[in-house]
């Protein structure tokens, strides 16, 4: 007994001070790599597209969720813009709920030209600890997590917006600095995970 509590007490301790592995990547870190298939039968790995764009922009998205759907047009136009300036956008689509066909319909209902892939088993949004439809993480050529967070606080009028997060943030990645606020709070639905 008097060896059981103190390798209780080791073991606590020790559990304390580990990670989490439900935490989100930090900024400034690696962004953990992975390789999925897009809605159109492509392979798509975030290691290759590091190396052949200014940055990535992964956008946690679905067809149900009345706030990512808010953001439709705004995912669509900024991915559009951004695009043609050498940001790759990604749509992920993590749900349990929502199956491949249901996605790639939304997707063209929605006139979305980015790259779109199905997350089997939530497990990209488990790397990143994605919780909400939509949430943004922007990845660096280098492979660093540079941004985390929404794309701008107002889902239901979008011409009242006051603070553009998404656009700020590749605003500054594309001038060379460091993003200003490269942490906001995302909100929407919650990531139907099995």
């Amino acid at each position: 007994m008097k060896f059981a509590r103190p390798l209780v007490v080791l073991f606590l301790l020790a559990a304390l001070a580990a990670p989490s592995l439900a935490d989100s990547p930090a900024i400034g870190a690696a962004a953990p790599n992975f390789q999925l298939t897009t809605i159109d039968g492509k392979p798509f790995s975030l290691a290759d597209a590091e190396k052949s764009n200014k940055a990535v922009v992964l956008m946690f998205i679905a067809t149900k969720c009345p706030v990512s759907n808010a953001y439709n047009d705004r995912m669509r136009d900024i991915a559009h813009e951004y695009g043609k300036k050498g940001i790759l956008f990604v749509g992920i689509n993590s749900n349990n709920t929502e199956p491949e066909n249901e996605v790639r319909s939304h997707a063209q209902e929605h006139g979305f030209a980015f790259t779109i892939v199905k997350d089997p088993g939530n497990k990209v949004a488990d790397l990143y600890n994605a919780q909400h439809t939509p949430e943004i993480f922007i990845v660096g050529p280098n492979g660093k997590l540079l941004y985390h967070g929404r794309i701008d606080e107002n889902q239901q009028e979008p011409a009242k917006v006051a603070s553009p997060d998404l656009k700020n943030a590749l605003n500054d990645i594309l001038a060379g600095q460091p993003i200003s606020k490269a942490e906001t709070k995302a909100f929407g639905c919650s990531i139907k995970r099995v």
